[in-house]
């Protein structure tokens, strides 16, 4: 049986919080002893993610967003969780360049950028209940070890 690690974050959706979320998430996945690019590509892919809450999931008012990240052998598991909106159709909303917000000079590329920087993304989402992003990445040469 692989060893698992959990750890939760619940935040205001203020812009201001992003960085924190990074850098929580960056050093609960320094425990696989990561790469510099793999640390990047992960903070990346947050930054997206959270910044899809505050933007489009709560649409700029302070709610809470949650994250909770499972580490289970040498892949993370990172949920950004928000209770918000919703999106109406996942599957547009995912395609590159999509925007529902071109008048904030919004690129559309938040889904393609966590799809480019994880292995595998997946997002749960239900107008008007909130949306759930699930992204996954492998360490190459995770450390392997909890400190327990």
């Amino acid at each position: 049986m692989q060893e698992k690690n959990e750890m939760r974050l619940e935040f205001d959706s203020r812009s201001c919080n992003e960085g924190f979320a990074r850098v929580a998430v960056a050093a609960f996945l320094t425990q696989l002893n990561p790469t510099l690019e793999e640390v990047a590509d992960v903070k990346t892919a947050l930054s997206e993610a959270v910044t899809n809450c505050i933007v489009h999931g709560y649409e700029g008012t302070v709610e809470k967003i949650q994250i909770a990240c499972t580490i289970e052998g040498s892949i993370i598991e990172i949920r950004v969780i928000d209770h918000g909106c919703g999106i109406e159709d996942v599957k547009k909303a995912m395609e590159p360049l999509f925007t529902t917000k071109p008048e904030e000079e919004r690129a559309g590329m938040g889904f393609a950028f966590m799809e480019a920087f994880m292995d595998e993304v997946v997002v749960e989402s239900a107008r008007g209940a909130g949306t759930t992003v699930i992204m996954k990445k492998k360490i190459e040469n995770p450390a392997g070890k909890f400190a327990m």
